[in-house]
C-alpha cells in the first residue's frame, strides 16, 4: 500500500495512482476485492471497483446498498490526488531548497 500510494518509497510525487484504474489493470475481475470484502462480491465485474456508481437495481440485486451496506467513497480521487500532488510537490521543493541551503552553508565553513 505504501507504495501505490505513492506516501514512500518515492521521490516523484507525480505517481499518484488511481485505486479504480490501477485495480482495472492489475485485477480485472475483482477476485482481491471479492475474496476480502464479502459485501462486494457479487457485484458484477463492471461495477467491482466502483460500486457506488452502480444503479439502485443493481445494488439490491447484489444485496449491497452503497451507504448502507457499505460506505461510500471518503473522497473523490481525481480532484483530491491533484491537490495532494500539488501538496507533495512544494514538499519535496522545500525539502530540496532546505537541502542546499545547508549544503552551501557547510562548504563555506571549510
Amino acid at each position: 500500500w505504501m507504495w501505490l500510494s505513492c506516501s514512500c518509497f518515492f521521490y516523484q510525487y507525480f505517481r499518484c495512482y488511481s485505486p479504480v484504474a490501477f485495480g482495472k489493470k492489475t485485477d480485472p475481475n475483482g477476485d482481491y476485492i471479492r475474496k476480502w470484502i464479502p459485501k462486494l462480491k457479487n457485484f458484477p465485474k463492471a461495477y467491482i471497483y466502483e460500486p457506488w456508481k452502480a444503479p439502485i437495481s443493481v445494488q439490491k440485486k447484489c444485496g449491497c446498498i452503497i451507504g448502507k451496506d457499505y460506505p461510500r467513497p471518503l473522497v473523490d480521487h481525481t480532484p483530491t490526488s491533484k491537490k495532494n500532488m500539488s501538496k507533495m510537490k512544494a514538499a519535496y521543493d522545500a525539502h530540496k531548497a532546505s537541502q542546499s541551503g545547508s549544503k552551501s552553508s557547510s562548504s563555506s565553513r571549510a
